[in-house]
């Protein structure tokens, strides 16, 4: 995936694309997300309809988050979103920061053998909540144009900082002829007040009445948002309810105060293309506070935010992501892609405290030579202010170089950069590490932004702490599963192997699943697989007896194996149930015996003939009743044989048939049979998982007989 930066390859025709797709939809905003299969992230290239401040907390999005773009690619399939409630109770991460109403599809790009992003769509909070199938298929049928727009470019576009703003596609009304002069001069001669906004909320137009009201001369106005040019109207209300509008299209009403005592009321219609505002002087509310802002399409009193919306919505946006971090690198990632653009800061250090040093966990805009003397301060340091700031437990601000050398002489020549932010990070009155934001101009910290940074440090440090807690367990947790695995298989003439684990993509990083080949004697061997229920170190422990208990038995007829197998289980006392495959292997007789204890049956392809999934009687899973038996099924063995072991996380995917996926890897097994047994393993995992995120551990075992057995 291309860098920062704006490649204007391929640009052209993707705005045109988007904008075309808007208007055959009859949405009212769109955007187009690029996937950066490295990170993984999907960043957001192109925007219409829909001002850059509410996109901004959604520039890039986790390929792992709970967001409807990023499912729609996990599952390669369209995810449509009907109203606010839907999305709260799906999606409530995006629901936070997004208490809108309107309707939303997320569609992938679909790119041959990879999906290239997604494409979404937003409607007005007058859509109907469901979608028909032909709608369905339209949006379809517009990602895929929009994917071959991007795959006949010379190169993709590249994600820039700031995603690219094109205009909606608006049908010109008819105007009988009247020229815009004449309009004009007409609303003029009325005593009635009217703005005109684009969707960006800057004025386009307004009457002389207008800005008698507002206070201000009209080109001093015009090009500006109101709550921009008029301090008065920078508050809550004003901002909400203009997101509410454009977002929504829902009339809305609220009423505000100009100093010293003029109370007036603003009533915005939006459509596609702006936001027609109608100004009157209100009576003051009783109490002098201004009343309940709400919808005039849906009467009702809304409560707003005590804060600036924006930041507010930013701030929820923030912390329900921090509460979705799972490692230490995700809570790296998130701040350096999120956090950073939201403070506008350009450079990131995040260290934890680790054993009396401030030790660096990940950084972001620092060249690595600064990274080195930076990593492994003592926590007294005196040169930088991370020591004392976490010591105290109070934030530190300075602005400039010269306030930073005042206290440190030698930390402005650290790294080059123009102001800083340090912000220690605390739990629970514990020191967890320090933030540092660092900016390369010089910057003054309005109280505001001072007061939400501090309240961020506090998140980013419960994000960081689980986090760290995290990264120990998966680490121990790791290194007690390849203890337990087998470190290499053995090898045998006449007989190639090859295995590959992978853990659930979320967890522990450990799992019951297991599968060993057992050398017997030079021409026999035992191949086994299981799965132990769970994602904890009880199952990895079980299933390390378990593979003891195979062990010992090995060589024995497969039935009478797992028979022990399953007496030991019984003896055990274990809450916790196992499914096992076990293969007695002769390349003399040229036959295999195999025994399952409620395991999935092998995929199998013998040269020159169609491959397929075993037929295999399967008996009771282990440890279920002391005195199960377990029926053997033969397989011949001929020259080039090869067959799979594998456990269910392969074949069980949310919403597919596992039968029909074993087939379709069965088939895959035989068209790729060439290939060396690691490639055809990463075929099978391909094929089965086309993206690198599991709901359940996956073991594979491959075996394949060499064509050159007859002349051993």
């Amino acid at each position: 995936m291309p860098g920062h930066g704006v490649d204007t390859d391929g640009a052209g025709p993707l705005d045109a694309a988007l904008a075309d797709t808007v208007r055959r939809t009859g949405a009212s905003a769109g955007g187009v997300y690029l996937l950066d299969e490295a990170a993984p992230v999907l960043g957001l290239v192109v925007l219409s309809g829909m001002p850059e401040e509410v996109a901004w907390p959604w520039r890039r999005v986790p390929l792992s988050a709970a967001v409807p773009v990023s499912e729609a690619v996990r599952e390669d399939r369209l995810v449509w979103v009907g109203s606010q409630d839907d999305m709260a109770r799906t999606y409530p991460r995006a629901a936070a920061s997004l208490p809108y109403r309107f309707t939303l599809a997320a569609a992938p790009l679909p790119g041959g053998s990879r999906c290239l992003g997604a494409l979404f769509l937003l409607w007005p909070a007058s859509h109907p909540v469901e979608a028909t199938r032909r709608e369905r298929g339209h949006i379809s049928s517009a990602a895929r144009r929009i994917a071959r727009t991007l795959s006949e470019a010379p190169v993709l576009p590249s994600v820039p900082e700031h995603p690219r703003h094109i205009p909606v596609a608006v049908v010109e009304r008819p105007r009988g002829g009247q020229p815009p002069r004449a309009a004009a001069d007409y609303l003029d001669r009325l005593p009635e007040a009217a703005i005109a906004l684009d969707l960006e909320g800057r004025i386009t137009f307004l009457t002389t009445a207008a800005a008698a009201l507002l206070g201000l001369e009209a080109g001093r106005l015009i090009g500006t948002r109101p709550w921009q040019s008029l301090p008065w109207m920078d508050n809550a209300v004003v901002e909400d309810q203009y997101r509410t509008a454009v977002i929504s299209r829902d009339p809305v009403t609220f009423t505000t105060l100009r100093p010293p005592d003029t109370w007036l009321r603003f009533q915005l219609y939006p459509d596609a293309s702006g936001i027609s505002a109608r100004v009157t002087r209100a009576p003051a509310p009783e109490g002098g506070r201004p009343e309940p802002a709400g919808t005039l399409a849906a009467p009702g009193p809304v409560s707003a935010p005590p804060a600036q919306a924006g930041r507010l919505y930013q701030l929820v946006h923030l912390a329900a992501a921090l509460t979705e971090t799972v490692g230490v690198r995700d809570v790296v990632d998130l701040v350096a892609d999120q956090i950073l653009p939201a403070f506008g800061a350009d450079g990131l250090v995040l260290s934890a405290a680790d054993a009396g040093r401030l030790k660096i966990t990940g950084h972001h805009g620092y060249d690595p030579a600064t990274i080195d003397r930076l990593d492994g301060l003592p926590l007294d340091t005196d040169v930088t202010p991370a020591g004392e700031v976490l010591a105290s437990g109070i934030p530190s601000f300075f602005v400039s170089p010269a306030e930073l050398a005042r206290r440190y002489p030698r930390a402005p020549r650290l790294s080059g950069k123009q102001a800083w932010a340090f912000l220690p990070l605390i739990v629970s009155g514990r020191p967890v590490g320090c933030c540092i934001l660092s900016y390369e101009q010089p910057r003054d910290f309005s109280a505001d932004e001072r007061a939400v940074l501090t309240s961020l440090a506090g998140l980013v440090a419960q994000a960081l702490d689980r986090a760290r807690l995290y990264d120990t367990t998966r680490d121990l947790a790791h290194g007690l599963q390849q203890a337990l695995l087998p470190r290499t298989l053995p090898a045998l003439p006449g007989l190639d192997s090859a295995a590959r684990y992978l853990p659930a993509s979320r967890g522990m990083d450990i799992g019951g699943d297991f599968y060993d080949v057992i050398r017997i004697d030079a021409t026999t061997a035992a191949a086994v697989i299981g799965d132990v229920q769970g994602h904890n170190v009880s199952a990895a422990a079980l299933m390390g007896q378990v593979r003891t208990a195979i062990h010992a038995t090995a060589g024995a007829a497969p039935d009478r194996v797992l028979a022990r197998t399953n007496r030991v289980l019984s003896e055990l006392e274990t809450d916790l149930l196992v499914s096992c495959l076990y293969a007695h292997i002769d390349l003399v007789r040229q036959e295999a015996v195999l025994a399952s204890a409620g395991h999935p049956p092998p995929l199998v392809h013998h040269p020159g003939g169609p491959a397929g999934v075993m037929e295999l009687e399967p008996g009771p899973l282990l440890g279920v009743e002391p005195a199960s038996h377990y029926p053997a099924t033969v397989l011949p063995l001929v020259p080039g044989t090869a067959f799979a072991l594998y456990t269910d996380g392969l074949v069980e995917i949310p919403g597919a048939d596992p039968d029909l996926t074993a087939l379709g890897l069965a088939n895959c097994l035989a068209d790729y049979s060439g290939q060396d047994l690691d490639g055809l393993i990463d075929v099978l995992l391909r094929h089965a998982r086309p993206t690198p995120h599991y709901t359940d551990d996956i073991a594979v075992l491959l075996l394949r007989v060499a064509a050159s057995v007859r002349e051993r």
